[in-house]
């Protein structure tokens, strides 16, 4: 900075000038980079913050005053209002201009590229291109075209509702690619909760193909995966944690495995709660776009400094937002797919639940794994964006705390074996890829031993899968399986069968072939629960399937849930079970509906059944089964009645219902009446087909030939 009577443009890249004169009074601070004058701050004293909307209109005024010792130029484009605390700016040559606040000021060189730039980067988010949209799911193109629509208005942070499996990298890889291709993007952040998250976002980058060039995503731009604290300024995509980013900011070591832990595990006390503060090498411009992946685990408190710090609009990702999540984003919601509806597009597949039951009984002492199923109606949008967030402190129940016990693990291992053996999957010649959920890495270790006693097993049937290693009897620490290793091996090869964890592949991680989960431990979180639960979700075709359990059949349908410790009966979970009526035949079902039976749990389970269905059969059959309903597919009648129970498209009808017949409401006034009313239109429409003797006896009589070929050896 330099006072006017010592004016030397020439001493610095970038020069502030205090007091220069205009023909409308002396500016506080004029900029000049290379000399040129580029925008002025309107200073005000600390504690102004409040007003320094206000001062807009003096900072308006100077830049477009007449500089004095300067004829013809421009009025200036950087607009700054600073009480030295707290700093706005506006780009005056955006297509709207708005103030933001800023963590620091711009560097020089930064204001010079901005200036010699045709167009700023806003008005380039006005002129995208249309998305093609070739091999990308619906889901996608809403969730892509929704973060461009966003874009152009300017909002500044934007979230991506989609559930596990549905393509959420491919979607933000799809999104950064048309961001660095036509909105001419600097450099996007792709913000990650663990390293292993983030090697396996760099893979997805390094597979993606855009489609419209031959050439693989990294072969058109650089994509670095952050290792230190130099960020490659060649580098157009940065793959890094919150947590390293966080110690570049703070200026503080990052511990060894301190990107394996998730950074909503780790406590702020052990990181002293230092705060961010400006870093030159790495500018609040260096990113423009930051996409944060499963943001609703690590953005809040502590780690919400890192992305206050940068000058980025913020895209938020995530499978299971929740209050807080909403509330971050500023409800901007641009694309919501949720579980239920991946399963009917067949992008996800369904699940079962099993309890298992460790009260000893008066008839005897031998567990025993039974179904269990939630008859609770899920919750609107609306009310899951208003209840609190329930991750509190939860009192664990006596299965829980007795499930510590050696002969309680046994007991529950064996129970899970015999069901999956004699009753889930009977047909199975090996055991279903199996995911345990222990508390601890010692109680996996009890688990891991035992679990290779009931099964008569070696050591490579059950691995655990963990970022810590052992401790040998000198206390220092001792080389485990390495935790990538065992990960590939349990997707890609035969063994191992069983994988043992406490959080490491908890979210996030991609094993397709699982076909069971077992729960021995309670989780408080409702969020961390879905994710959980979201390891099984993936569908699978049969040849993929076949490729690590031989035996199956078919494509990958469903997975099963098996509760040990009550876990799933706690209110903290979102998604449900579709299978409402699981004792009731496929049939049954169809008879129940045809004649009336119009209730949600009959409704729900056939549209259940049906997806099912529809991912077993041949193309043979499916023709057979759409001829019989007059051209509608099995998937669509599957489809449609489980769309008939959504409370989201209920509310819809019944306002279309209510516009239609010229009475005004919103979501809020709407009666019990109307929307009981919109959702029986949808429930009868949906169950009409079923009402034609030839669809049911399609539907039934393919799903005999299927059993069939299951059953033969």
């Amino acid at each position: 900075m330099q006072d006017l009577r010592q004016l030397n443009l020439s001493a610095a890249h970038g020069v502030a000038v205090r007091e220069f004169p205009t023909d409308t009074g002396p500016a506080d601070y004029l900029l000049f980079v290379d000399r040129q004058p580029v925008g002025v701050i309107e200073a005000k004293r600390d504690g102004a913050g409040q007003n320094l909307h206000v001062a807009e209109n003096q900072s308006q005024r100077y830049a477009s005053a007449t500089l004095k010792w300067r004829k013809g130029a421009a009025p200036l484009r950087f607009l700054h209002e600073s009480t030295g605390q707290i700093i706005w700016f506006t780009d005056a040559a955006d297509p709207q201009p708005r103030a933001r606040e800023l963590f620091h000021f711009f560097q020089p060189q930064t204001l010079a590229e901005w200036a010699a730039q045709p167009d700023t980067l806003r008005t380039r988010l006005q002129h995208m291109p249309p998305l093609p949209t070739k091999n990308l799911r619906d889901c996608q193109i809403n969730a892509v075209t929704g973060l461009e629509q966003s874009l152009t208005k300017n909002k500044p942070r934007t979230l991506i509702h989609m559930a596990t499996g549905a393509g959420k990298t491919f979607t933000a890889i799809t999104a950064a690619y048309r961001l660095l291709k036509f909105g001419g993007a600097k450099r996007i952040l792709f913000l990650v909760d663990t390293r292993n998250l983030g090697k396996q976002a760099h893979q997805e980058f390094m597979a993606y193909t855009p489609p419209d060039d031959g050439r693989k995503f990294t072969e058109l731009y650089n994509v670095q995966r952050l290792a230190s604290s130099r960020i490659d300024p060649h580098a157009q995509v940065c793959i890094c944690t919150i947590q390293r980013m966080y110690s570049i900011l703070t200026n503080t070591d990052l511990a060894e495995e301190g990107e394996d832990i998730s950074a909503g595990d780790i406590s702020p006390a052990a990181l002293r709660e230092k705060l961010v503060q400006y870093n030159p090498q790495v500018p609040v411009e260096q990113f423009d776009f930051i996409v944060i992946d499963e943001c609703h685990r690590s953005i809040y408190n502590l780690w919400k400094q890192v992305l206050d710090y940068f000058d980025a609009f913020l895209i938020g990702l995530t499978a299971t937002p929740d209050q807080r999540t909403y509330g971050f984003f500023q409800q901007n919601v641009v694309a919501e797919y949720n579980y239920e509806q991946s399963v009917v597009d067949g992008v996800n597949v369904g699940y079962d639940v099993y309890e298992i039951e460790t009260k000893i009984t008066q008839k005897g002492a031998r567990l025993e794994a039974k179904e269990w199923v939630d008859h609770r109606d899920r919750q609107t949008r609306a009310k899951r964006w208003a209840q609190t967030e329930d991750d509190v402190d939860y009192s664990a129940s006596d299965l829980d705390k007795s499930v510590v016990n050696p002969d309680q693990i046994r007991k529950v291992l064996q129970a899970m074996k015999d069901a999956v053996e004699q009753r889930i999957f009977p047909e199975r010649t090996e055991t279903p890829k199996t995911l345990i959920f222990a508390k601890t890495d010692s109680h996996a270790d009890d688990i891991i031993r035992i679990a290779r006693e009931v099964y008569g097993q070696g050591n490579a049937f059950c691995k655990k899968v963990t970022y810590r290693a052992g401790v040998g009897n000198d206390g220092k620490p001792v080389p485990g399986d390495d935790a990538d290793s065992v990960l590939a091996s349990f997707r890609n090869d035969f063994y191992p069968r069983i994988a043992v964890t406490v959080d490491m592949i908890a979210t996030g991680t991609d094993v397709k072939p699982l076909e069971v989960l077992l729960f021995m431990r309670d989780v408080r979180s409702k969020g961390y629960y879905e994710q959980m639960k979201g390891r099984g979700v993936r569908s699978l075709s049969e040849e993929g399937l076949r490729k690590v359990s031989k035996s199956a059949h078919g494509a990958k349908s469903r997975f099963v849930l098996i509760d040990a410790v009550g876990v799933e009966k706690s209110l903290k979970t979102e998604s449900r079970p579709l299978e409402r009526k699981p004792g009731v035949s496929l049939d049954a079902l169809l008879k129940q509906i045809a004649v009336g039976a119009h209730d949600d749990d009959t409704v729900q389970s056939l549209g259940n059944r049906l997806v099912r269905l529809a991912k077993q059969l041949d193309d043979k059959a499916l023709a057979k089964i759409k001829q019989a309903s007059g051209g509608t597919g099995l998937h669509d009648l599957a489809r449609d009645l489980v769309q008939a129970l959504d409370p989201d498209r209920i509310t819809a009808d019944a306002l279309d219902a209510a516009k239609a017949a010229g009475i005004t409401r919103n979501v809020e006034t709407l009666t019990d009446a109307e929307l009981a009313a919109a959702k029986a239109k949808r429930i009868a429409a949906a169950c009409t087909p079923f009402d034609a003797p030839a669809l049911r006896d399609a539907i039934e009589g393919a799903r005999r030939e299927r059993e069939q070929i299951i059953d033969t050896p």
